[in-house]
């Protein structure tokens, strides 16, 4: 095969798989946004920045000082630090049968693209950012996880997610379908000006249309 059918193969095979992906977020949005309607709450919108805890000492035992002296009196910290990259975030879809935990594992600036025809448009550049997903409730999770993350830049600027793949890393099946008590860890992709300095990343089920939102500090 010469050089320019390979490359006209190339671009075929990548239109395909655009045009395969675009449809799969666009009918689990629009699958997602009829399931939420019909199973809203009362109570409003939420953002949640708060870590889950999973490795905090509990017990009596752990709360003895190691020379067996009462421990004296301290106040409590009650300040609560905000999720950042690698902590983990449980969160709540719209069923209550359907929470997840959310992790953002990894952020890479300036991703390149996957093949020699996928790059960000002039004055831009990509992101990818890595979730590891987790269904920890009754249902599995079957959703497009591209439809249900964006990054926020420091002037409040949010991005959604573009159709491409990158050298980062492998990106999430679409739709990503996970049985309970099982995760999968993808890259979801977003194309942001080259001057935009992101702050903070969020992630909410039901492809965004959860009741519940993830954020984690970039910075």
């Amino acid at each position: 095969m010469s050089a320019n059918a390979r490359r006209t193969a190339v671009r075929r095979t990548t239109a395909r798989r655009s045009a395969t992906r675009r449809t799969a977020l666009l009918l689990g949005a629009a699958l997602v946004t009829l399931s939420a309607t019909a199973c809203s709450s009362t109570s409003g919108p939420s953002v949640s920045t708060e870590p889950k805890q999973t490795a905090a000492a509990t017990g009596s035992e752990a709360a003895k000082p190691a020379d067996g002296k009462p421990a004296e009196d301290k106040p409590a910290d009650t300040g609560k630090a905000a999720a950042k990259v690698g902590d983990t975030i449980a969160l709540k879809g719209n069923d209550p049968a359907d929470t997840a935990d959310v992790t953002v594992v990894k952020v890479v600036d300036n991703a390149e693209g996957g093949d020699e025809f996928t790059h960000p448009a002039e004055g831009n550049r990509f992101v990818a950012v890595q979730f590891r997903i987790k269904a920890s409730g009754k249902k599995a999770y079957s959703d497009v996880p591209g439809n249900s993350a964006k990054v926020v830049d420091t002037q409040g600027q949010a991005f959604g997610t573009t159709i491409a793949d990158t050298k980062a890393g492998p990106s999430f099946q679409v739709p990503a379908n996970i049985a309970p008590g099982e995760s999968a860890l993808g890259f979801v992709t977003f194309e942001v000006p080259k001057d935009a300095k992101l702050d903070k990343a969020q992630f909410g089920l039901d492809s965004g249309f959860a009741p519940q939102t993830g954020q984690w500090k970039l910075g």
